[in-house]
Parts: structure tokens; sequence; C-alpha cells
């Protein structure tokens, strides 16, 4: 499956922000569904997912600042940040995968197609 990642940009500290991740030509519905950060010199990691049965899955860091969601469709997956902080700024990537489980549904390497990144910027 094809994915397109949008929504990035450059905020204040404290601002909201919302990215998306359009599937191209199916439905993401049978998917696991994950969002990525990775900041300079830094690994990607987790930020939030839907797992194969819909449920959603939060990083312990991003909790309470950050919700998943979809439309009917499951053609777009969309993550609202709010209260953003300096050290949110990464490129924000999502991923979708048709063998993740419930161990591994944090791990980037259990997603096999990748959107291609936007950018969030949090600086004042």
């Amino acid at each position: 499956v094809q994915l397109q990642a949008s929504g990035g940009g450059v905020v204040q500290p404290g601002a909201s922000l919302r990215l998306s991740c359009a599937a191209s030509g199916r439905t993401l519905r049978r998917y696991a569904v994950a969002w990525f950060r990775q900041a300079p010199g830094m690994e990607r990691a987790f930020v939030a997912a839907f797992n194969r049965s819909g449920g959603r899955v939060y990083a312990d860091s991003m909790k309470g600042r950050v919700t998943i969601s979809t439309d009917n469709a499951w053609n777009t997956v969309s993550l609202q940040m709010n209260n953003l902080r300096p050290e949110d700024t990464a490129v924000y990537y999502c991923a979708a995968g048709s063998s993740v489980i419930a161990s591994n549904v944090a791990s980037h390497f259990a997603y096999a197609s990748w959107g291609q990144g936007t950018l969030v910027t949090v600086s004042s």
C-alpha cells in the first residue's frame, strides 16, 4: 500500500498540529497503521498506532497529547498533536503493516509500507 503523509509545518510551543496519512487506492482497514517520528541523530521512535483490530496504542511519552483517528472508510489516518514542545521537532512518518501483532506494534521493523515523512518543527 502506498502512503502519503502531510500536515507538517513550523509551529510555536503549545500549538497544535494535525498530520494526515492517506492511502493510495485501497483501504487501511486490514492493516496496522502507525505514526513514528525521527529527530536528527536519533532513532525512529513510535508515537501511536491503530492495531489490526482497530484498537489505539500510544507511546507512553505521548499519551494525553496525541490522538490517532481515522475516517469511516479507513482511507486516511490522522494524528492530532496538542501542546507541542520543541522536543517534538522531527520528521513524522506513517506506516502500515499487514503482519503486525501486539508484541511488535511499536517496532518500526514490523511495518512494510512507509509514507515519505512530514517535517514538524516546534520553535519560538
